[in-house]
């Protein structure tokens, strides 16, 4: 029987994501904390629906801002690791990495009770540290990967990348990837940004038109995949303005019409195991 799994993810960045990038002005700052205003009309819509969803929350979220990370904790949704601070691990030391690792770690089980199973990486820039440190520390999955959209794989480590040489592709783990996608991100799309390099990221899309393109990747896996995991990513202080937010109501009734299963990314990483372990014994 066809089974479509939707994950619904939010990267509760807050203003960590700004201060990484240098960006600690009273307007910019502003800006992360506008998610305040956002989180429980977010945790009500999803409770609306009765939908259980994921949020990758940074260390730094937790410990600065914690009456707004406790209503979703409450509410039953997975609180999963995404760093300490929003600092890319491909730009740190393998310490600095692990120091993240543990230090999101601990805020996550003082507001939680426990340890978070799955891990994004800021901006989804991995280090060649990363995997090794994340199995190390007991993450059982990563969504940091592009290399799928239906269907989830296990992640490799050490991957040599040559400019004049073939790829040389590395062993395969035990670290579960659950694999994202720019094109079904709400911040390139939607967050205008003018950093301080310069360059400008436009955003401001339409969201009616963002729309159509979030529910087509859905009816394409539908159409392609008897079994299949799509992971959309949103963030708080984006998604949270009122036509997006309506926008983020008709997508889940859109999805919900096409017969999704929405699970959290941990409840979707057994489901994925368990799938797999049941079409491996059938062709026994």
């Amino acid at each position: 029987m066809p089974r479509h799994i939707v994950c619904l993810t939010f990267d509760h960045d807050h203003v960590s994501g700004l201060i990484a990038r240098g960006m600690t002005s009273p307007t910019a700052i502003s800006r992360g904390e506008y998610d305040i205003v956002v989180i429980p009309r977010l945790v009500a819509l999803l409770q609306r629906y009765g939908i259980k969803a994921t949020f990758f929350t940074p260390g730094h979220t937790i410990d600065s801002t914690p009456a707004a990370v406790t209503p979703y904790v409450e509410a039953g949704h997975e609180l999963a690791h995404h760093g300490w601070t929003h600092r890319l691990p491909v730009n740190l030391t393998r310490d600095e990495e692990e120091e993240e690792i543990v230090r999101g770690n601990e805020s996550i089980q003082r507001i939680s009770g426990r340890k978070a199973r799955g891990y994004r990486s800021p901006a989804w820039d991995l280090s060649p540290h990363s995997i090794d440190l994340l199995l190390k520390h007991g993450i059982q999955y990563d969504s940091s990967l592009m290399g799928n959209d239906y269907d989830c794989y296990f992640a490799r480590q050490g991957d040599v990348a040559e400019l004049m040489k073939p790829l040389v592709r590395g062993r395969e783990t035990a670290l579960v990837e659950m694999p994202i996608s720019w094109s079904l991100d709400d911040f390139p799309v939607f967050e205008y940004m003018r950093l301080p390099n310069g360059s400008v990221q436009q955003g401001l899309m339409n969201a009616t038109g963002v729309l159509e393109n979030f529910v087509d990747d859905f009816t394409y896996m539908t159409r392609v995949c008897d079994y299949g995991i799509l992971t959309y990513t949103f963030h708080p202080h984006v998604i949270g303005r009122g036509h997006r937010m309506m926008m983020l109501e008709r997508l889940i009734q859109r999805l919900i019409e096409g017969g999704a299963v929405f699970m959290t990314m941990e409840a979707a990483m057994q489901d994925w195991l368990a799938q797999r372990r049941g079409t491996a014994k059938a062709a026994e």
